[in-house]
Order: C-alpha cells, then sequence, then structure tokens
C-alpha cells in the first residue's frame, strides 16, 4: 500500500523509566588544563528548559523525563503543558487476546510505539477518550469502568451506574474539562423487554468526577429501535446511534441518531420524536467529535442491497443536517482488501482513523488538509485467519490525570 515502510525502522519501546541521578559533566579549562565539574543545574533554567521541550514531539518529551529528576518534574510541571505545540491525536491498535500489550501510531514522525496499557482491558469492551483519558468499559456488564492515560502508570476503577448490570448493549462517552481537571461520562443502556422484541429500555447515566456521583438523566421505551455501542459527546450534547429492531425493507434506513443536551437533567418530549436521520443507508455508522463538531464515518449500502458495503463516506452535522465532508477514495477502499460491513473508525482535531477488523492496515483522513493516507505498517501481526484487530484514538498528553 502507499506510503508503507518495513515497519521494523519504525517501531520504538515507549515506556516509562525511573530517572537517573543528576550527573554532573567535566568541562576542560584550556588555559590550566584542569578540569571543572559544571552541572546542568547552573547552566539551563527551568524556563528555557520548558521552552525547549515545547517544540518537541511527546514522544521525545517522554523520554527526556527519564533522564533525571529534574527533566522528570519539568516535563510534568503545568506551565510545560501551557506553553506545548499542539499534538495530533495518536492511535492505539492492539488485537484479540489477553494481553495489554499494543501499539500507538504517531502521525506527526509517523512511527509506532510499543505500549502496555495501565490496566487490563480486552478488545471486545467499548471505549470512549477525551482529554488525554480514555475510559473503557465491558459491554455487556457496565458495572465497572477504567479510566487511564495511555502514557502513564496507573488506572482508576470507577462503579458504574446503578442498576445497569447485564444490559443487552451499552455505549459510554466521554468528555473532558481541561480548564477544570474535571470529565463527564455518559452511559447509555438497552434492554430487550422480555417477549417482545420490538420494545426496548432505553437509559441514560451520567457521571461528573466533581461531584463523584451518578444521575440517571432519562429513561424511555424505543419501539422499533434500539441503542447500540456507539455514541459521543459533543458541544454538552450526548450522541448515540440507534438500531432498527424491525424488519427492515431496501428502502428503509437501519439507523438513526438520538440527542440529549446532559445540562438537562430531565427530558421532557420523546427521544424518538426528535431523532435524526442519518444521511443514508449505512452498514455500520462511528460518531466522533472533531474540534467540536459531530463527525459521523459510515459505510454506505448497496441500493439493492443495504447490508453490503459499496463505499465509505464522512459526513458532519449542522443543525440537524448531514452535509458530505468527504468520500473514500477507490483505490483507498480496494487496499483494504476485503472489508467487512462493518469497522472500527474514530479521530479527533483534524485526524480520522479507519481500521478494518480483520488486518491491521491503518488510513488516516486529514480533514482540513483533505488527504489520505495510510499509515506506516503495524507491527502488530496477523498469526491466525479469524484473527481480530481493533483499536481507539486518543490524544498524547502526559499531565492527564484520571
Amino acid at each position: 500500500m502507499e506510503g508503507e515502510t518495513p515497519w521494523e525502522s519504525h517501531t520504538v519501546s515507549f515506556q516509562f523509566n525511573q530517572p537517573a541521578e543528576d550527573e554532573p559533566f567535566t568541562e576542560i579549562n584550556a588555559r590550566n588544563n584542569e578540569e571543572t565539574l559544571v552541572s546542568l543545574e547552573a547552566i539551563i533554567p527551568d524556563d528555557i528548559l520548558e521552552k525547549v521541550f515545547s517544540f518537541m514531539p511527546i514522544a521525545c518529551v517522554v523520554r527526556l523525563a527519564s533522564v533525571c529528576w529534574r527533566w522528570y518534574r519539568v516535563v510534568h510541571s503545568i506551565s510545560s503543558w501551557t506553553s506545548m505545540l499542539p499534538q495530533k491525536p495518536w492511535y492505539f491498535m492492539f488485537t484479540s487476546s489477553d494481553s495489554i500489550d499494543g501499539h500507538a501510531y504517531d502521525p506527526s514522525l509517523r512511527k509506532w510505539y510499543s505500549i502496555t496499557l495501565p490496566c487490563h482491558v480486552k478488545s471486545n469492551w467499548i471505549s470512549s477518550a477525551s482529554g488525554g483519558l480514555v475510559s473503557f468499559m465491558e459491554n455487556e456488564k457496565s458495572c465497572e469502568i477504567c479510566i487511564f492515560n495511555p502514557l502513564v502508570k496507573g488506572c482508576r476503577i470507577l462503579q458504574g451506574p446503578p442498576a445497569a448490570h447485564n444490559p443487552d448493549y451499552s455505549a459510554i462517552a466521554m468528555s473532558v474539562n481541561q480548564k477544570s481537571n474535571s470529565y463527564t461520562l455518559a452511559v447509555a443502556k438497552s434492554k430487550q423487554i422480555p417477549g417482545d422484541y420490538l420494545q426496548w429500555d432505553f437509559s441514560i447515566d451520567i457521571y461528573e468526577s466533581e461531584n463523584c456521583s451518578w444521575v440517571t438523566s432519562i429513561k424511555e421505551v424505543l419501539m422499533g429501535w434500539r441503542g447500540g455501542d456507539e455514541s459521543v459527546i459533543c458541544n454538552g450534547v450526548f450522541y448515540c446511534l440507534i438500531y432498527a429492531t424491525g424488519i427492515v425493507g431496501a428502502s428503509e434506513w437501519r439507523h438513526g441518531l438520538i440527542a440529549h443536551d446532559l445540562s438537562a437533567r430531565t427530558h421532557c418530549s420523546s427521544l424518538l420524536s426528535m431523532a435524526i436521520p442519518v444521511p443514508c443507508s449505512l452498514t455500520c455508522g462511528r460518531l466522533m467529535n472533531l474540534k467540536d463538531k459531530l463527525v459521523m464515518v459510515g459505510g454506505i449500502g448497496k441500493q439493492d442491497r443495504p447490508d453490503i458495503i459499496k463505499g465509505i463516506g464522512i459526513w458532519e452535522l449542522c443543525k440537524k443536517e448531514w452535509r458530505e465532508v468527504a468520500r473514500m477514495p477507490h483505490k483507498f477502499f480496494q487496499g483494504f482488501g476485503e472489508l467487512d460491513d462493518v469497522f472500527a473508525s474514530c479521530g479527533m482535531e483534524d485526524l480520522i482513523y479507519i481500521q478494518s477488523y480483520g488486518a491491521p492496515a491503518l488510513l488516516v483522513y486529514d480533514i482540513s488538509q483533505k488527504q489520505w493516507r495510510w499509515s506506516v505498517k503495524c507491527p502488530v501481526p496477523k498469526r491466525f485467519p479469524l484473527q481480530l484487530f481493533t483499536g481507539f484514538c486518543f490524544e498524547p498528553r502526559i499531565e492527564a490525570v484520571a
């Protein structure tokens, strides 16, 4: 594929090491040929170090934190990050195994880094990311939520919303407020009403880290629709894809979008009455927040066979109307090989990542440059035919703490 190079030359281990002790270096006095010990502490003040570090890629800054304790303190200081240049979002890819090891792709340097996640999660768990933090939740239980920063050690285990055990489908969305160092979680749960496949109990629970408490925002019975595992928070609004549960004809669409204002603790009107139709017949849809704009990446179904994918499109929601942003060129669509009707996709800022579940190929779309590009080949190997791959997008930020 275009842009590929052998991955061995690009894979770098990416781990936090214990900082070494500050060591002086030797300076030779040219006049009397005497050796003088000069400490770095006496040469480079903290503000200059912070300024220098702010121009470096995040991967370099992480390694600098392992040089000595002083540099570690400088890297982790708040002032260092206020002057840091904006970092492009990374993509972490891992496979369906019990291992918590994976590889993160840095689009700026076009390199993969080997990373071990700080807590044990599985590839079939649902996730959401914001502000340098990632949250993971088991789809069918939602009794515990793991929150962590992929770049640092430590993980917070949060008890899920009350009465949330064993839903049929769950979705989680996360939004970080970097000014207050707080975050909001929204969990949507769907459970079939016994004996009636068309009716589904649907609820939304909200967690505020400042209050450390859950609030059930809304409960509703959906007729002919159910929630799934795809959701996002954008501009204080929780968006969730819903799926038709009845028999769908070729002219009908199988997906819809519901929206709920998180600042409103009660919801007067029905969610379905305010539902937003999708732009076309989709095989799957992936929601993401790109600079406070709701963007959806979807598999476009064939006209006569809507369950068969024929292409991939990108749309932006503008006042409840979808505007097409881009459509994947056919050569890139073919580059995935045999692409399933469902695929992984996520994004932040200006970047959108698209990945097939059946292979480690990763395609990147820059929405500001309108440019499609393959990543360099991922080092995650495909060891057997039915092996699955997945991943998530996150902001590389050292200071983010759960």
